[in-house]
């Protein structure tokens, strides 16, 4: 029985039906695998060890009931063979510091997916600018008149802190705009704060993609997230509604340009985020999506994560 670690939010606040981490969580459940349950505040650092405070957690495909946690148990992390780190951002303080904590745990050999070092090294905005060749023109600053040269040289603009998720606090903005300074200081915090601009694409009214790829390889179906009446984001937390596509050919041409970076950095679960032609986001705390993709195309994505995963534990054993 492989025993199975999971950091994450409350367990108890998420939204069972649309949750990815849930859906990872019931196909551990299916393959009978033993799940330990904790959240930042309950891992430690002991002299160069790496442990827990976990309690033991079963699940169920139920909107009302979805988990019940069993005995809590203090323990090294090493004696766990599989963490899942699912914790959404923001990426503070606290989650870097799990992820030295999660590294200790890796290097007494826990497989830790996504990998501690490439969480740190690939922000999830700034990740993408390694691409420049998949993106639209993007500017990252703090300085005022930068961005607001940018919004003019694009004539409209979408203008968005790093930290963010879900939509939040992403603004669109055309030249001219009288409310240009003010949302500039806002978000750049007087000049304190970077943030990224990217011309605006105008096929968002068309959604915004989120390609899933496990070790590289994209899952065959994307979700098009399709802004609601009104507004400019396609993010479901921002009220944007879901409707599964086929992979285009570009779209693969992009999973191309990126999946050997996200190997090289043990990055095996990973959602991009693609605007008609063009790499806006690379999600790798947390990419979401895969219950609505599975409902849609009847598929079963975290059996192929977890199936890899298997393949990865029996070849360190063999190894041994």
């Amino acid at each position: 029985m492989i025993k199975l670690g999971v950091v994450m939010d409350p367990i108890g606040s998420i939204t069972p039906y649309k949750d990815t981490t849930l859906a990872m969580l019931l196909e551990a459940e299916r393959r009978g695998w033993a799940i330990r349950y904790l959240e930042l505040g309950d891992l430690s650092l002991r002299d160069g060890q790496a442990w827990g405070n976990s309690s033991e957690l079963h699940v169920q495909d139920d909107r009302h009931r979805w988990y019940e946690l069993g005995k809590r148990q203090r323990h090294p992390l090493a004696e766990l063979e599989v963490i899942l780190m699912r914790k959404d951002p923001p990426v503070s303080n606290e989650y870097l510091y799990a992820t030295y904590i999660l590294e200790a745990a890796e290097r007494a050999g826990t497989l830790v997916v996504n990998r501690p070092q490439g969480l740190r090294d690939a922000q999830e905005k700034l990740f993408a600018t390694h691409f420049p060749q998949c993106c639209a023109p993007t500017l990252v600053s703090a300085a005022a008149d930068e961005l607001r040269g940018f919004i003019h040289e694009q004539g409209k603009a979408v203008l968005k802190p790093l930290h963010g998720m879900g939509g939040e606090s992403v603004f669109v903005l055309e030249q001219g705009d009288p409310n240009t300074s003010v949302i500039i200081e806002t978000l750049s915090d007087h000049g304190r704060r970077q943030l990224m601009a990217q011309r605006y694409i105008e096929e968002i009214r068309s959604g915004d993609k989120r390609i899933l790829l496990v070790a590289g390889e994209p899952v065959p179906y994307v979700l098009a997230r399709i802004p609601a009446h009104g507004e400019t984001r396609g993010n479901i937390a921002a009220g944007g509604r879901g409707e599964g596509i086929e992979l285009s050919d570009r779209d693969r041409w992009i999973c191309e340009q990126v999946a050997p970076a996200l190997r090289e950095r043990g990055l095996l679960f990973v959602g991009l985020d693609v605007i008609g032609d063009y790499l806006t986001e690379i999600n790798v705390t947390s990419p979401t999506c895969v219950r609505e993709l599975d409902a849609h195309y009847g598929i079963n994505i975290s059996g192929k994560l977890f199936d890899l995963i298997e393949q990865y534990l029996q070849n360190d054993r063999a190894n041994m």
